[in-house]
């Protein structure tokens, strides 16, 4: 990795930092080009929601247990980012 990836990851701390959860896994699939973000491993959604921007909130006995991004490359513009 190097200083410039160094430097994309750390202005992500600051916003990590006010996500009330404590562990935060994170998966992107470039072929499907979704991000899948999980607050608990493992998680079990009994309900999901697919707001107007394509996002999937999970939700587990109400509480959220991840987040699934569609479109991301396409909606943020960061295809291929080496």
């Amino acid at each position: 990795m190097g200083a410039a990836e160094v430097e994309k990851v750390s202005a992500l701390v600051p916003h990590l930092l006010t996500i009330p959860h404590k562990k935060i896994w994170v998966e992107y699939d470039e072929e499907a080009d979704v991000l899948y973000v999980n607050f608990k491993r493992p998680s079990r959604a009994d309900d999901s929601e697919l707001t107007d921007d394509d996002i999937i909130i999970r939700r587990e006995k109400g509480e959220v247990v991840g987040m699934t991004f569609l479109n991301v490359a396409k909606r943020f513009g960061t295809k291929n980012r080496a």
